[in-house]
């Protein structure tokens, strides 16, 4: 092969040409939030996959945070119902809890609630509810993840579910909600949050979880409702927020390698970019070298020590506290308690 061929063919190969790169994706690119998010704000993460997964994210990283009180929810009339008993306080009796397989359950909640005493779910669920009310009273941020238009109600009393909890269909009716419906739920609901907390701001977002049982059409329809519904409600109200958790896995990755083995939930590899384009969009410099810290310290209590080098530990435990001691000074509030009794024991 000739030498011009051959440097043609690398440029071909490395997608270099005229000396300008040739995308191989549509890329995303975070713009930052005129909203900001630091270790002085509160937040209130409800709904479907990206409240569990952004949510616990910060969690770790430290963040005053809640997430989700029910459970993960997915259509737009669970999350509005969870978040009215929650602003009225409104407790769970034995009447509103079902038994089934000797367990007794909330369909207002999901399967991590359920327990064969009715009391130990009565607990669990009002516990959660009254710390709920009192963070979203004091919330600065409301995320709110919606995951289906799809709904199902239980036969026997019309009510919509949050999880079917493994019982038989026939025992539920599908329903398909509409645009005008969510909007006109959500309209009340946020009316009824800024009664209790005036100055919360809310950020919605839609899963980019498929749902494939409603099939590749039904599961479009379903989205496209949602995203139709929730840029109804952004218009009549400037102040709602949208991110875009949808289009970061769909059009930005786009591929099934950032997929889990079901080709349907993200793996680890794109959670952690759309977490990171989040940071970018909402942390500040200085919030974000305060979790990347925070981080590092967390990872460093899951190191396992290899061998029984007595001095390598105490190095390793020097350093550490020693980082923790700093990040105090900077950030008195990130509470780190944990990690140091754990380096103090090493």
């Amino acid at each position: 092969m000739s030498r011009l061929a051959t440097r043609s063919l690398i440029i071909y190969i490395t997608g270099w040409q005229d000396c300008n790169r040739v995308k191989f994706r549509t890329e995303i690119n975070p713009e930052k939030s005129d909203l900001r998010i630091g270790y002085h704000t509160s937040l209130f993460f409800t709904g479907s996959c990206f409240s569990e997964e952004i949510g616990l994210s910060l969690k770790r990283g430290k963040f005053d945070i809640v997430i989700n009180p029910f459970g993960v929810l997915y259509n737009p009339a669970s999350v509005a119902d969870s978040l009215g008993r929650i602003i009225d306080e409104k407790h769970f009796t034995e009447s509103d809890l079902y038994q089934y397989n000797k367990s007794y359950l909330s369909f207002s909640h999901d399967t991590s609630f359920s327990s064969e005493l009715s009391e130990e779910v009565l607990k669990s669920i009002n516990s959660n509810l009254i710390k709920a009310s009192l963070k979203l009273r004091n919330a600065h941020f409301l995320f709110v993840t919606f995951g289906t238009a799809r709904i199902y109600r239980l036969k026997s009393t019309g009510q919509i579910v949050s999880n079917c909890h493994k019982i038989p269909a026939a025992k539920f009716e599908r329903e398909l909600m509409d645009v005008d419906s969510i909007v006109d739920l959500w309209r009340d609901l946020i009316g009824k949050i800024r009664t209790i907390n005036s100055n919360i701001k809310i950020v919605f977002t839609v899963s980019p979880v498929r749902h494939w049982k409603d099939g590749a059409h039904g599961n479009q329809l379903s989205k496209s409702i949602l995203f139709i519904a929730i840029d109804k409600l952004m218009s009549e109200d400037k102040s709602l927020s949208y991110f875009p958790s949808y289009e970061l896995l769909m059009d930005d990755l786009r591929d099934y390698r950032f997929y889990n083995n079901d080709l349907l939930h993200p793996s680890s590899e794109a959670v952690r970019y759309i977490r990171d384009f989040f940071t970018a969009s909402y942390f500040d410099d200085d919030t974000l070298s305060l979790y990347n810290e925070v981080q590092k310290i967390i990872s460093a209590t899951e190191h396992r020590l290899s061998g029984n080098n007595r001095q390598e530990t105490e190095v390793f435990k020097k350093n550490m506290l020693l980082r923790i001691s700093n990040l105090k000074k900077k950030k008195p509030s990130i509470d780190l308690d944990d990690e140091w009794k754990y380096f103090q024991g090493l």
